[in-house]
């Protein structure tokens, strides 16, 4: 009712400030010559005229709430202790370096390379984004009325009782034409803000690729590890089986000479024994692993490019630069796709706010129609129609309201899945700084402990030789250094692993 009052207003006024008020005004002056009187109410012509005038005043407002950003619900800083090391400063962030860059083993680039050439969960993800794209032109082209053109022939007889002239007529009409059919004019923003919804839906989903890329070279470097250290363990395994092998020999020997004791042998037989139990499990973990490794680069892997033991050259980086809680969550694809999915879900109030007001749907048509194909385009032929419509809700039993509940209570959904996937970025982030800063200390003292235990094993080894202690001493040392070994070897597994997760977690990957 306002924007009447401002059309009449210009009227008084004789201000003629918006293009759409004089071709409304114009369209009302020959809707009143063709019909022969003026209406003292508004004509329907009129009425669509403020509502054009009201379309371009509002421009491509909606009535979608003003999006803002909730706050973080973590702290400002990261966790400080001493599990964490002092944060160290670095050039530019490692979310913006690429993986070509941070990785430096070259067979692991390769693997890297042909992962994200024929993996299938990138492969569907890439999908997914051609998929929204398409749904969001959709939904734009809604904006804009469809024109199709049409070309129709009709062939009628009509019997002697329904013919005008009172004889049996044969009619022959023939139509051709462009029409707009069911064109919603978006007063309310209802179409525009389904469209915003679906461009933050395919946005979502260009995010949602790039978290799966940084996850698949994550898991790619994480197999290739895994496949490496179980590779380590094997080999150190079957060296064992050789040396215990020798020792049982030489306890053989000294039994058969009557040095020994039975008690003796049958302990060096169980250190054969357990290393050929250790042989067989990590044959196995291998396998596994090489088959987890093909699965995540999508293709067989050649032989080549397998690694054959644990390498220290993963990256040539030595410290890693965490940088701000609100520089690098912000930053992460998982956060920025739940962020975007928020934004749907806001723009979708908009829709469902639109439906409590009235819908205005244009169809029109503009064509040559004629009884004779021959005449279809000469004479008067030229044929026009206009059919204006304005539904307005009157009883719905509540559906729209519902739906504008539903509409609100999936923005409050979507802001809590927004504010978690923060949390959880944040502790992860903060779990593999706290690994890395005491990770260097870990490996450092099971070090020493493995040098300590071989060199107490070589001396436990030349006292049996002398006899002065029993071969159980021997047997204690020998399972000491092998697990000090074993545990070496995952020690170092993990601290090439904590590079591999930092990395990940702080967004590096995705280019």
């Amino acid at each position: 009712m306002s924007m009447f009052g401002i059309t009449q207003g210009n009227r008084a006024t004789g201000k003629q400030s918006d293009p759409a008020a004089t071709v409304c005004r114009a369209a009302s002056k020959r809707s009143q010559r063709v019909s022969g009187f003026a209406p003292k109410s508004f004509s329907v012509v009129q009425v669509l005229c403020v509502s054009i005038m009201t379309l371009t005043l509002a421009g491509c407002a909606t009535m979608a709430p003003r999006y803002e950003r909730p706050a973080a619900p973590v702290p400002a800083a990261w966790p400080e202790g001493s599990a964490y090391q002092e944060a160290a400063t670095a050039e530019k962030p490692l979310a913006d370096i690429p993986w070509q860059e941070f990785f430096v083993d070259e067979k692991l680039r390769k693997l890297i390379a042909l992962a994200l050439e024929n993996n299938r969960d990138l492969r569907v993800a890439a999908l997914s984004i051609e998929r929204s794209r398409a749904q969001y032109q959709i939904r734009r082209a809604d904006l804009f009325p469809q024109v199709d053109a049409s070309a129709d022939a009709m062939f009628k007889r009509q019997p002697e009782g329904l013919s005008a002239t009172g004889r049996a007529d044969t009619i022959d009409q023939y139509s051709v034409g462009l029409g707009v059919s069911s064109y919603e004019l978006d007063l309310f923003g209802r179409v525009r803000s389904l469209k915003d919804q679906a461009l933050e839906q395919y946005l979502a989903t260009e995010q949602a690729r790039r978290s799966v890329q940084i996850s698949l070279v994550s898991e790619v470097a994480v197999n290739y590890l895994s496949l490496a250290a179980d590779r380590e363990r094997l080999k150190l395994a079957q060296e064992t089986l050789v040396n215990q092998q020798q020792s049982y020999q030489l306890t053989k020997s000294r039994f058969d000479a009557g040095v020994s004791s039975a008690l003796d042998l049958h302990q060096a037989q169980t250190s054969v024994d357990a290393a050929r139990v250790d042989i067989a499990r990590f044959t196995t973990l291998v396998a596994q692993d090489a088959n987890a490794l093909s699965l995540v680069v999508g293709s067989p892997v050649p032989a080549e490019l397998l690694p054959a033991a644990l390498s220290e050259n993963l990256t040539a980086m030595k410290d890693v630069a965490p940088g701000l809680p609100s520089d690098v969550l912000l930053r992460r694809p998982d956060i920025l796709q739940a962020e975007s999915l928020l934004k749907g879900a806001n723009a979708n109030i908009g829709a469902a706010r639109a439906n409590f007001f009235p819908r205005i749907t244009l169809v029109s048509n503009v064509g040559f129609g004629s009884d004779d194909l021959a005449g279809l385009f000469t004479g008067d032929a030229f044929t026009w129609s206009f059919a204006p419509r304005i539904t307005l809700p009157v009883f719905t039993a509540g559906a729209n309201q519902a739906t504008l509940e539903v509409a609100e209570k999936d923005r409050d959904i979507a802001v809590a899945q927004y504010e978690k996937a923060i949390q959880t970025a944040f502790r992860e982030v903060a779990d593999a700084l706290a690994q890395r800063g005491t990770i260097d200390d870990q490996l450092a003292a099971q070090q020493s402990l493995t040098d300590a235990t071989a060199e107490s094993h070589k001396l436990s080894q030349a006292r049996y030789e002398r006899g002065v202690d029993n071969y159980l001493q021997v047997l204690d040392a020998q399972r000491a250094l092998y697990s000090a070994q074993q545990n070496l070897i995952g020690v170092r597994l993990v601290r090439l692993l904590n590079l591999t997760t930092l990395y990940r977690v702080l967004g590096g990957g995705s280019e």
